[in-house]
């Protein structure tokens, strides 16, 4: 049975990945560093691959953790990447997002606002069901503050143009934090919105298995 390493998106852990069926591989769920401080995404990225032993890994990023996977994969041609429900590059981030590096409002958010999980980030989201907003909520508000704020950061001031070859992206096309138009997958869930590994769970557990089951063609 293959190891597989899963990285979870901002403000999440492992439990964001509890609705998949992972039964085809060995998960392995890579916590979070505490990053340092004016630390980059690429340097953070690649603290964070020294937590994966295997020489040649599978990873699989949700989200903010697709974007370090990225960048994982740029500095390791070895490794197979497969990001969800993310981006791969700065461009790909909607212009409102992108808004954030010239007016990092963010940085006056109060504290509170980071752990509350109201109907609007429901609903931005994609969180449907009684037990997937049961499971954000708490995901929600486990998370750590200052973490948080260093990832928005980190996230407003990603500047990558580089997409690696041995990378494969997974999208749905009704996410409304990261929207479908700005994207170029390589898989398309039609409904999926950013939390499709909950209420998609069984389509998105059955490409997992394909794509890992089977070596994955690099882009040219």
């Amino acid at each position: 049975m293959k190891k597989v390493y899963f990285i979870t998106g901002l403000g999440a852990n492992k439990k964001a990945f509890s609705f998949l069926d992972l039964s085809f591989c060995e998960p392995v769920f890579i916590d979070w560093l505490f990053p340092l401080p004016k630390e980059t995404m690429s340097n953070y990225a690649k603290r964070l691959r020294t937590l994966i032993t295997d020489a040649e890994p599978i990873v699989v990023g949700l989200s903010f953790g697709g974007m370090l996977v990225t960048e994982m994969a740029k500095a390791d041609s070895g490794m197979r990447a497969i990001i969800i429900s993310s981006n791969k590059l700065a461009s790909e981030f909607p212009f409102w997002l992108r808004l954030g590096k010239w007016f990092p409002i963010y940085r006056w958010v109060p504290d509170f606002f980071y752990t509350y999980c109201g109907r609007i980030t429901l609903w931005i989201l994609g969180a449907k069901g009684i037990e997937e907003k049961k499971v954000l909520k708490q995901i929600i508000a486990d998370s750590d503050i200052q973490f948080t704020k260093w990832a928005i950061g980190a996230i407003m001031n990603w500047d990558n143009e580089i997409v690696p070859s041995n990378l494969t992206h997974i999208h749905g096309t009704s996410d409304k934090l990261l929207p479908y138009r700005f994207v170029n997958p390589d898989y398309t869930l039609k409904g999926g919105e950013h939390l499709m590994i909950m209420d998609k769970a069984v389509e998105i557990s059955a490409l997992l298995k394909e794509l890992v089951s089977y070596k994955i063609k690099q882009k040219d």
